[in-house]
């Protein structure tokens, strides 16, 4: 099952030694080392753009792993795969699949509102303003919370939400 690592940089090696040793130390099952292993190798995979291998690895992972946190980062990354792919329909799915067993996952509502934001610029391409604006106000929605999350990254986004009038500032509570 350990995927080769023949293209991994000092620090990917690093990791893969420290996290084989915590593998035999931690006191965790073997469904669940097993679960995480997979998962190491889909990103592994998914790293070096074999998407395909990346999905059946975790998708043997979800299948193993039952933590629904750990759960999560699998559906995400899974997400990120039909977003590099661009099955943006697809990918949906699989961030709001995260986002329910971890609410707190800022990344997930970011890759949300870009691609919202990505269908807003299409509407108005194609001359549906109307659209692009219910598009545009859901990205904004997922964006602003990500932010709240997050305070400090997804600058582009706390850009643009102060540049078309979507940033509110919370009320201060005295």
């Amino acid at each position: 099952m350990p995927r080769t690592q023949r293209n991994d940089n000092f620090i990917d090696k690093t990791f893969t030694v420290v996290a084989d040793i915590l593998l035999k130390v931690l006191p965790t099952s073997q469904r669940e080392k097993q679960a995480f292993s997979y998962y190491r190798n889909g990103m592994s995979a998914q790293a070096e753009g074999e998407y395909a291998e990346a999905l059946q690895n975790y998708y043997e992972a979800m299948r193993l792993e039952i933590d629904a946190y750990d759960r999560s980062y699998i559906l995400y990354n899974i997400g990120l795969i039909h977003t590099s792919n661009g099955e943006h329909g697809r990918a949906l799915e699989y961030y709001y699949q995260a986002l329910e067993r971890n609410p707190s996952l800022p990344s997930a509502l970011n890759n949300i509102a870009v691609i919202y934001h990505y269908r807003g610029e299409q509407a108005i391409e194609n001359g549906q303003s109307e659209i692009s604006q219910i598009l545009f106000e859901k990205a904004a929605d997922y964006w602003k919370e990500a932010i709240r999350l997050a305070p400090t990254n997804y600058i582009e986004a706390q850009n643009w939400l102060k540049m078309t009038g979507r940033w509110t500032l919370p009320n201060p509570t005295f």
